[in-house]
């Protein structure tokens, strides 16, 4: 009876999981399918499932139409560099936060943490006034500033570190580490999952950024692949099998780095349990 039980719950589980795959892949699908239809295909209605003819002409029109190697430019430079800072800084203080003690250390994390319980939309007028305060308007670096620094990344990696054990820590120190080698030396090397982790959210995460770019960047040059999607949005109409195909050239490159590093991602993620 228990095995069966187990069984049971188990197939319940399976069924639960494969309609939660199921919804969250249709859509991806759907635009696959519209990208390769006509633009009267794509409104008709009842809609069709597949188009009648194959065609790549949307996806030579949409690249054409676009200055898609500047979006993929600008868009790799704001990766590079806040996946490089954003990093190294929530490293640094997620370590300092989970293995060094000082007064009002919890405060301050609430303090940091405080920013996930507010809506991003909040941030956008102080951060406007503050880039163009800088110049920084309508440049790439304007992109960059809002994702140096994050506090879902310093509350990551506080979970990995708190869960390394003290023994480590203890035994470091009393060969003649200071707390900076105990960092790069020990707690460094085996943070590589979680930063792996980290850093494959911090691209994520400035990937498919729409509302800021379109706010801080007018010229098209400028701007990075979510936003110049939006340029393909109409006023009045908008060419769907265009916009869907923009959407799987835009897609594709995330699609291949989850793929190359989905066991690190999937480990990382595991291994941020916290200790009390």
């Amino acid at each position: 009876m228990p095995k069966k039980r187990i069984a049971t719950s188990h197939i319940f589980i399976y069924i639960l999981l494969g309609i939660g795959a199921i919804v969250m892949i249709v859509p991806f699908l759907w635009s696959i399918l519209t990208s390769f239809k006509t633009l009267s295909e794509s409104l008709e209605f009842p809609p069709k499932l597949f188009p009648a003819d194959w065609s790549f002409k949307n996806y030579t029109d949409v690249w054409h139409a676009l200055p898609f190697p500047y979006f993929f430019w600008n868009t790799f430079v704001m990766i590079a560099v806040r996946v490089v800072v954003s990093t190294a800084l929530c490293a640094l203080a997620g370590f300092a936060f989970a293995r060094i003690r000082f007064k009002g250390s919890n405060i301050l994390f609430l303090l940091v943490l405080l920013p996930m319980m507010i809506p991003g939309q909040v941030y956008i007028l102080p951060q406007y006034l503050l880039v163009s305060d800088m110049g920084l308007v309508n440049t790439v670096t304007a992109l960059i500033i809002p994702g140096i620094a994050s506090a879902f990344g310093t509350f990551l990696m506080r979970q990995f570190f708190m869960s390394v054990p003290d023994e480590l820590e203890e035994a470091a120190t009393l060969d003649g580490c200071n707390t900076v080698q105990i960092f790069f030396k020990i707690m460094l090397p085996l943070a590589k999952a979680p930063l792996t982790s980290l850093a494959i959210f911090t691209s994520l995460f400035a990937w498919k950024d729409l509302m800021w770019p379109l706010i801080v960047n007018m010229s098209p040059e400028k701007m990075p692949l979510s936003s110049g999607l939006a340029l393909l949005q109409g006023q009045y109409t908008t060419n769907y099998p265009q916009l869907m195909a923009g959407s799987v050239i835009a897609t594709i490159p995330m699609v291949i780095l989850f793929i190359i590093f989905q066991k690190k991602f999937v480990q990382g993620v595991a291994s941020t349990g916290s200790k009390n």
